[in-house]
């Protein structure tokens, strides 16, 4: 008891000195003001670059690999020696889902707004995908709530980490150090945590969301489902608790469970980020013709299914989960088939057998010339 005392006095204290050491930090001026604004502006957009630095050094350095990550090692350095590892983790989350995901999000909703009759040519649906057809003030409201929901996930992911590096004197959940993980380390975490991220997103999705008739399911419907066909806001919108438990959860898991590099983690953050962006977005011309089209395809036709209020599946991203347990949209098809087109449409059963066949005509000429010999 004697011990739990002495401990609490010593939270005190401490959080005295340090609320007291920083409030005499705070600007006294507005230039002082001015100043610190700019400072933590610059400190936010710089924490993102050793990642950039990493994806655009190998496309557009037009140097060996070796002075490539060289480059990136001593920019990482850098930035570890000069930043506390908490800021490095939620400042560069932050940065990356406010560049990838928010600001591009919002952008193709002011296109969507202002141009609505270009956007309807690019949507897959016309005039049906248009944010305008639910009101400006609705649409204003998915906007801020999505926008909420995003920082609400990186305040939970601050409070976790301070919970348990600070408080409870823990080790960090997200691993931040000055060594840079292994290319094929990052690549194995990062399909590991797809499924991972994949897995407890079909669970949460399909049986607290669609299933089970419990508040979270009312919220579901009542919120993301009063849209009728998404656009990339929607990504982010529904419920504070059904998105932390649905997107944040499943996104943050694998990270926490296998106590990733920060630098995989944000790399990680990045591709989902991207995924979120075009899926929702209703365009037909998406980057990825096999896999993004079809995920698109799918969330699409699960909207539908709801809105039809029955049949309703297509709870996975990717839709593997839906083609194994059976739970895909009827009449729509799932990713085998998009694989299928995709091949017929390259003609790739004529290629392949047109190389089989050169090789084996290759070898057939060589045996010749060999016996003449």
């Amino acid at each position: 008891m004697t011990g739990l005392v002495q401990w609490v006095r010593d939270e005190v204290t401490y959080s005295q000195g340090y609320m007291q050491g920083r409030y005499v930090a705070l600007p006294s001026s507005f230039s002082d003001l001015y100043g610190a604004t700019v400072s933590k502006l610059t400190s936010l957009v710089s924490i993102p670059l050793p990642l950039l630095s990493m994806l655009a050094l190998p496309i557009f350095g037009g140097s060996s690999t070796t002075i490539s990550l060289g480059v990136f090692w001593l920019t990482w350095f850098g930035l570890v020696s000069s930043h506390s590892h908490l800021t490095i983790e939620l400042y560069g989350t932050l940065a990356i889902r406010a560049f990838l995901f928010l600001l591009p999000a919002l952008g193709f909703l002011a296109f969507d707004c202002v141009l609505p009759k270009l956007s309807r040519r690019m949507k897959a649906r016309g005039r049906e995908h248009l944010p305008l057809r639910l009101g400006r003030d609705k649409v204003l409201r998915i906007a801020g709530i999505a926008v909420g929901n995003v920082l609400l996930s990186v305040l939970l992911q601050t409070f976790l980490e301070i919970l348990f590096s600070r408080v409870l004197h823990l080790r960090s959940l997200i691993k931040v150090s000055s060594t840079i993980p292994l290319p094929w380390s990052i690549l194995r975490d990062i399909l590991g945590g797809f499924v991972v991220r994949g897995v407890a997103h079909y669970v949460v999705h399909r049986y607290y969301l669609h299933t089970y008739d419990t508040v979270l399911k009312t919220w579901h419907i009542t919120w993301q489902h009063s849209i009728e066909f998404p656009f990339s806001v929607v990504a982010a919108y529904d419920h504070p608790v059904n998105y932390l438990l649905a997107v944040w959860m499943p996104t943050i898991l694998p990270a926490y469970l296998f106590r990733w590099h920060v630098l995989t983690w944000h790399l990680f953050t990045a591709i989902t980020s991207l995924e979120d962006l075009f899926l929702y977005s209703g365009y037909a011309v998406l980057p990825s013709t096999i896999i993004l089209a079809g995920m698109a395809r799918r969330i699409e036709a699960h909207f539908e299914s709801v809105q039809a209020g029955k049949d309703v599946g297509n709870f996975g991203r990717l839709g593997l989960l839906d083609l194994l347990v059976g739970s895909t949209c009827k009449d729509e098809d799932d990713v085998l088939d998009d694989i299928n087109e995709e091949t017929e449409k390259h003609n790739v059963k004529e290629r392949a057998q047109g190389a089989v066949n050169s090789a084996m005509d290759g070898i057939e000429r060589k045996q010749k010339a060999r016996r003449r010999k």
